[in-house]
């Protein structure tokens, strides 16, 4: 089987800019998505490049999986980052209203910050 884990790391860089971008434009339902879409995906790489496969959505788990030690504090990040893998998508994930009203700049912030540390977290240890 071929190692693809630069291939989802590539991804993850560019779903991070994704979140950037969703930012700048106010979409911060998608910002925060993105942003743990790129968490995800990096951590994934990070399994590929152990020579494992990794499956589900949870940040936190994928980390915690992994054959290495973690800071704990960036399992923590992963936690606020799971947070936005539904309920920034689905209308039925909040009592009332659409995602969007759910969501704004301290989130994004914050997720992109998050998802930004889990990338050079896994940018080294795959060097």
């Amino acid at each position: 089987m071929a190692n693809r884990s630069t291939d989802w790391f590539l991804q993850a860089e560019r779903d991070l800019e994704q979140a950037e971008a969703s930012r700048a434009d106010e979409r911060h339902e998608w910002a925060c998505f993105a942003a743990h879409q790129s968490a995800e995906k990096a951590v994934k790489a990070l399994h590929l490049s152990k020579g494992q496969e990794a499956w589900g959505h949870v940040v936190a788990r994928l980390l915690l999986e992994l054959p290495l030690a973690i800071p704990e504090d960036l399992v923590e990040k992963g936690k606020v980052l799971d947070n936005f893998y539904i309920p920034t998508r689905y209308a039925n994930s909040h009592p009332k209203g659409p995602p969007y009203e759910h969501y704004g700049p301290l989130q994004s912030e914050e997720a992109i910050r998050y998802a930004g540390e889990i990338l050079e977290f896994v940018r080294a240890q795959m060097a």
